[in-house]
Parts: structure tokens; C-alpha cells; sequence
């Protein structure tokens, strides 16, 4: 086990998934917080909101300029979609050689930064310094059709369910319990930011159709898939066992999984597998964590890929 340490800055601490980043690195044997920023925490101790920090820590109100003096390793950029683009400038002008993973969606559809989805980007990291995290739903998505995805014979067509916590912490409906109880709330119907990010990713057309739930966290992914060819169901779970049987935190199950089975946890659950009559389509569903699998673990993966740590570190599997 490597006994090099390294520092990490978050920016938009405050957050669901700034909490599920702390934990981890809290608990991890190679990293230590260098800064916490938030602007509404600002001036309160990390530790009073978070029992896995101990220590005297303060989340601050960082700008961008603040951030890249810092000096930290990496920074991980918890920031809503349109905010990372001063942090990444003042960071490449100040200290180019700083690993910055960005949780957001602004650079995922962009060559010069690593899309990091290990389980399968894996072989493409270069030593990038820009990693962009994928989305929640669209990690959901590209591990449920990765495996039959040379055997498509159309646009999948994808099915999504999350808890409201990937509404995120701004008030809106879909983060309201009150609307959401005993409801199922329709959204972005067409053209995602998450289908289109599938698209690019997997270079064929994905049709996407995202709702959130009265649940908290975890997202249910219902993938249906038209074939070239004629399977049999034990067959395309065989199919699915090889594709991932080296990957920890990737469980292929024979039933449906159930998204109250994976809150918590920070792997992925495979499973279903219907073979319709006549043997070209199937049914996959796909159930994650959306705060971890989703965000928090698959940075904390990225983040180890780039400092060249065991890429496991931190994250229980």
C-alpha cells in the first residue's frame, strides 16, 4: 500500500454528494482535506457536520483565485452545471500539474478531458489532469447496454428513476417530498443532459426518459434493447458475468435489482434480464447509488486512478 500523501480541495462542500466525498476521504489512508469551500457553511467547523471529520477544519468561501492558491493535489468541483469554468482556468494558470475532477456535466462532452467511468474508460486514462465525472443516470445507462452494445439493432431506450436527492439542495418540486409523496414525477422527457451525454459516450442514439421519486436516494434504470440477433436469456447473463467479473463493485444478479437493496452502497446492481418472445429484445434493469456509484465513489475512483493509488482506496466493496 502506497504511504504517499497527497491534499484535496472540495468546492461545493454543502452538498449531498460534497458529504459523500468528506466520508470518503476522511477514511482514506492517502488523502487529507487541504479546504472545504461553501459559501453558506462558511466559518462553521467541517467536523459539526460531519462526524467522520475530526479536527478543527473550516469550510470557507473560496473564489477561484483563493482555490488555486491553496496549492492543493486535487480538487473536486461539486458545483452545479456552468460554475467549474474560472476554477479550472485559475487552477491550470497557477498550478497546471493539479488533478481536477469535475462532477459537473461542462466537460464531458469535451476530447481533451478523461470521461471517467472506470469500469469502462478504464484503458483510456493518459495521465489526464482533467477528469470529468459522469452523470448519475448515465453511469446507470452505459453499464447496462455496454455489454450487448456491438449486438443493438436500434436506440435503446432507457427508463430512469431516481430518488429526489439528485434534485439536489435548492428547493424545487422535484426535491419536494410533499409533491412527491405517493407520486412519480416526469421530467426533460427528450434531449437530457444525461441522453445526450450517453449518445456521445457510446457514439449510438439513446432515447432517455428520467422521473423522480418519493425515495431519497438511488436511481432504478430500466434499459430495453432490440438485437441484430437471437439470444437466449442464460446466455446474455453469461455475457454480463464475463464483461464484469473483474470489476469490484459491479454485482450482476440473476432478478430484478432493487433500488432500496443498493441506497448506500457504492456499487452496481445488474440484474432482470428478459428475453421477450422471439429472442431479440431484452429487458435490463440497473440499479446505483446516485450520490456515490453516481458521484462521490466514482470521483474517489478517478481521484486514485490519477495519483496513481489503488483505485478501491476508501470505498468499502
Amino acid at each position: 500500500m502506497s504511504t504517499t500523501s497527497f491534499t484535496v480541495g472540495i468546492v461545493g462542500a454543502r452538498g449531498h454528494t460534497g458529504a459523500e466525498l468528506i466520508r470518503l476521504i476522511a477514511a482514506h489512508p492517502n488523502l487529507t482535506l487541504g479546504f472545504v469551500s461553501s459559501r453558506e457553511l462558511a466559518g462553521q467547523r467541517v467536523a459539526d457536520h460531519h462526524a467522520d471529520w475530526q479536527g478543527d477544519l473550516q469550510f470557507e468561501n473560496l473564489d477561484a483565485d483563493a482555490v488555486a492558491a491553496k496549492g492543493v493535489d486535487a480538487v473536486i468541483l461539486a458545483l452545479p452545471n456552468g460554475l467549474s469554468a474560472p476554477f479550472v482556468t485559475a487552477l491550470d494558470a497557477a498550478r497546471p500539474d493539479t488533478v481536477i475532477v469535475d462532477l459537473s456535466a461542462d466537460h464531458r462532452f469535451e476530447g481533451s478531458w478523461y470521461y471517467g467511468l472506470p469500469e469502462l474508460t478504464r484503458g483510456d486514462y493518459l495521465g489526464q489532469k482533467h477528469i470529468s465525472n459522469p452523470g448519475c443516470y448515465a453511469t446507470a445507462m452505459q453499464l447496462a447496454i455496454s455489454p450487448l452494445l456491438k449486438q443493438l439493432a436500434g436506440p435503446p431506450q432507457c427508463f430512469g428513476v431516481s430518488g429526489y436527492s439528485g434534485a439536489g439542495t435548492t428547493a424545487s418540486d422535484k426535491n419536494n417530498p410533499e409533491l412527491l409523496r405517493d407520486n412519480l414525477m416526469p421530467y426533460a422527457l427528450t434531449n437530457h443532459v444525461h441522453e445526450r451525454e450517453v449518445t456521445a459516450h457510446l457514439r449510438v442514439p439513446v432515447e432517455f426518459m428520467p422521473h423522480v421519486a418519493p425515495h431519497f436516494r438511488g436511481i432504478t434504470m430500466t434499459v430495453n434493447l432490440w438485437l441484430n440477433e437471437t439470444v437466449k436469456r442464460e446466455d446474455v447473463i453469461a455475457l454480463y458475468q464475463a464483461y464484469y467479473a473483474n470489476e469490484a463493485l459491479i454485482e450482476v444478479l440473476d432478478e430484478a435489482p432493487w433500488v432500496s437493496r443498493i441506497a448506500g452502497r457504492h456499487g452496481v446492481q445488474i440484474g432482470g434480464f428478459d428475453v421477450a418472445p422471439g429472442g431479440k429484445r431484452v429487458v435490463v434493469v440497473a440499479t446505483l447509488d446516485n450520490l456515490l456509484k453516481g458521484a462521490a465513489t466514482q470521483a474517489m475512483q478517478n481521484l486514485n486512478l490519477a495519483l496513481g493509488l489503488d483505485e478501491l482506496a476508501s470505498i468499502p466493496h
